[in-house]
């Protein structure tokens, strides 16, 4: 699903809202999630999952093309966690 998509499903259930408030409630939800895990926070939706920052040490690797040792930087990515919830409804969806 698209972010359209998503701003579309949400004027059918709020039809009370006008297109430009639904496109401004996605995008503040969406930059909250940014700036928290900017400042290293997790961010948890009960009964959704889990957004939060992995972090991964500066390494050797190789490249594959030529054999040179490559030193890779420090990285940190967002990783997201299915709550509890989101995995028994996808479970039971995909089982019926």
């Amino acid at each position: 699903m698209t972010k359209s998509e998503f701003i579309e499903k949400l004027a059918h259930r709020l039809p009370q809202l006008n297109d430009k408030d639904r496109r401004v409630l996605v995008d503040t939800i969406l930059s909250a999630i940014v700036k928290s895990l900017k400042k290293g926070h997790r961010v948890e939706i009960r009964g959704f999952g889990v957004f939060k920052l992995k972090y991964r040490e500066a390494r050797i690797t190789r490249n594959p093309k030529t054999g040179a040792s490559v030193s890779t930087p420090a990285t940190c990515k967002p990783h997201f966690t299915p709550g509890k919830e989101l995995k028994a409804s996808l479970i039971k969806s995909i089982n019926s």
